[in-house]
């Protein structure tokens, strides 16, 4: 018997505990049994059943019963005898005599005693001999031994520790199996983000090993089996894996699990498990909390969350006081939090407190903490570090605002990316342009999408005119890209649109996006509206988008303002958009509207 269990069942003297089910009742009986069987034989001599009957009163809490039986085992010989009375001695404090006797048992071939010796030595710092005894239990095939070898061959930065550790967890440890799993998903991460071609494989080998030891009852493999579970989609099983780990009081499971019954549409169950792992000290459950009751408008209670999640030691909590601060106008409190937040290394804080200083017109305070949370990785704080330089307006600004763009760009940041895009056009490099514009229309950019169109359009051949009863040419991508821009509200793009409908002789199509156009304030879309009504034959509906186009200073509206209030002979009503066109221009326009004004005034003065 030579390993001893870690569990003791405590009896009352001279008698058993009334066990509550039938089951446990036949097995106390049997227990019962077996001693007086294993005490009758020993009392007749025989050495195994003093070694069996000890290591059974020393399982049982009985030092004073075990330890006669055990000593009279082991000076007959027995190894597992031996073992277990260095157990017992250890228990009673004799640390120096447990491991004599542990030392006679791992020379005998006990890999338990081994396993045991090795502990001993390395709780004293001899770690030479720790690892040779320890050694000596793994290679006998126990898992304790090759577990407690790799810790500490891990220790040490030792490389064969992950083979033992390996050893143990096939043989069943799962606390080895959990760490050999972390280890395995750390390199997995890595291999991703290097680009390599092992991290799929790497990570289904730690799925592995979470799932033995979680099947073991490992709580925190339960949470990162969880977590894979919930990447890769399975969140089913992700929520039962949670749910055992959060059972067994794993917080970082609960909050996870409360994450998931969120996305699931169960706020009420989400909030339940959001509070167990905020009770139990959980700053991002806190702030999960928070975040709930400020959708709510319930900000006391929010607050207190947040608060709650700072004292759990999560940044985030005075982060998120500071947005709470800040959209109830306390300027001076959302200052603060943020400035907490951002001091302790909170990127999006750091951003947070530039933006608010710079709105506060200090805009040399601003920059550092734009930059610190550029540096630190924020997106966002590297697109304003560029907004911030371009706004400064010398050719040195604006270069450094276009590092910080690209910088922003390749993180994948849509309006920096547009930027980037329009630069590229006004140094002529079209190629880099067209790159960063589809990256920003792709990204839902309007103004990328119509700007890209433009780049498409320039490059294709003239089409011939269509000619009716021709079947309608097939969209061109650019085309496809001023539509989206137009259907996302980008008021040239409509206009656009609405042109290249007319050119293929869809009026309808075209009067449709130039009205859309104009009313959302276009003054090209309510003159090109005005045309198409006007060669329809609704010139006065024609006359009222002129004139909207018109007071909105488009000359060639009022230019033909002035021609229709002269044809209907309100001459003096002619004279006065005929002078409109002459001052809005261009100096074409501006050319004709003279002529017209003036060829108005002398038949007015006739």
């Amino acid at each position: 018997m030579d390993v001893m269990g870690d569990k003791a069942t405590l009896f009352e003297t001279g008698r058993f505990v009334q066990p509550s089910e039938p089951d446990e009742a036949g097995e106390v009986a049997e227990e019962a049994v077996e001693e007086v069987r294993q005490r009758l034989a020993a009392e007749a001599g025989d050495v195994e059943a003093m070694s069996v009957l000890g290591a059974m009163l020393l399982r049982r809490g009985d030092l004073d019963g075990a330890e006669s039986h055990l000593r009279a085992a082991t000076a007959a010989g027995d190894r597992a005898a031996a073992n277990n009375l260095g157990v017992l001695l250890h228990q009673r404090g004799y640390a120096d005599e447990a491991a004599g006797w542990w030392r006679i048992a791992a020379v005998a071939g006990s890999a338990a005693a081994a396993h045991a010796l090795g502990r001993h030595h390395r709780e004293r710092g001899d770690e030479p001999a720790a690892e040779y005894w320890l050694r000596q239990s793994a290679e006998q095939g126990h898992a304790l031994g090759a577990y407690a070898l790799a810790d500490l061959l891990e220790h040490r930065g030792d490389a064969g520790a992950e083979g033992w550790m390996r050893t143990a967890a096939e043989h069943g440890h799962r606390e080895a199996a959990y760490r050999l799993a972390r280890a395995i998903d750390r390199r997995a991460a890595r291999e991703g983000e290097g680009g390599g071609d092992n991290g799929v494989e790497l990570l289904a080998e730690a799925e592995r090993f979470y799932r033995q030891a979680a099947a073991r009852g490992h709580r925190r493999a339960a949470l990162h089996l969880g977590a894979i579970l919930e990447r890769r989609g399975e969140l089913r099983e992700a929520g039962r894996w949670y749910l055992t780990s959060a059972k067994d009081g794993e917080a970082r499971a609960a909050c996870a699990l409360g994450f998931l019954l969120r996305d699931a549409g169960d706020t009420e169950s989400a909030a339940v498990w959001w509070l167990r792992a905020a009770q139990d000290g959980d700053g991002n459950a806190a702030n999960a909390l928070g975040a709930l009751h400020a959708e709510r408008g319930e900000t006391q209670t929010a607050e207190r969350w947040y608060r709650a999640a700072m004292d759990a030691g999560d940044d985030n909590g005075a982060y998120n006081l500071g947005l709470l601060c800040a959209a109830q106008k306390r300027t001076a409190q959302a200052e603060q939090w943020y400035r907490r937040a951002a001091y302790a290394g909170h990127r999006e804080a750091a951003n947070a407190l530039a933006i608010l200083l710079l709105q506060g017109g200090d805009a040399t305070g601003a920059e550092p903490w734009f930059s610190k949370a550029a540096e630190a990785g924020s997106v966002d704080a590297a697109f304003n570090l560029g907004i911030l330089h371009a706004g400064r307006g010398t050719d040195e600004d604006a270069a450094t605002a276009l590092q910080w763009y690209e910088r922003a760009a390749a993180a994948g940041h849509t309006e920096a990316a547009l930027q980037v895009g329009i630069a590229r056009l006004r140094e002529g490099d079209e190629q880099a342009a067209e790159r960063h514009l589809r990256c920003a229309a792709g990204g839902g950019s309007a103004e990328a999408a119509y700007r890209l169109a433009t780049v498409l359009d320039a490059r294709r051949p003239p089409e011939p005119a269509h000619e009716l009863g021709e079947p309608a040419h097939a969209r061109t991508e650019c085309e496809e890209w001023y539509e989206r821009a137009a259907s996302q509200g980008h008021r040239r793009a409509q206009v656009r649109v609405g042109m290249l409908a007319a050119a293929r002789g869809d009026v309808v199509e075209a009067a449709r996006w130039y009205r859309t156009a104009a009313e959302a304030g276009s003054r090209n879309g309510a003159f090109n509206l005005g045309l198409l009504l006007a060669r329809e034959g609704s010139e006065p509906e024609a006359a009222v988008w002129w004139t909207r186009a018109a007071d909105a200073g488009h000359g060639r509206a009022a230019l033909r303002l002035a021609l229709v209030y002269a044809r209907r002979g309100e001459l003096a009503e002619g004279q006065r958009w005929a002078d409109r066109a002459v001052t809005l221009g261009p100096a074409e326009v501006s050319e004709r509207a003279a002529r017209l004004r003036d060829a108005l005034r002398e038949e007015l003065s006739a």
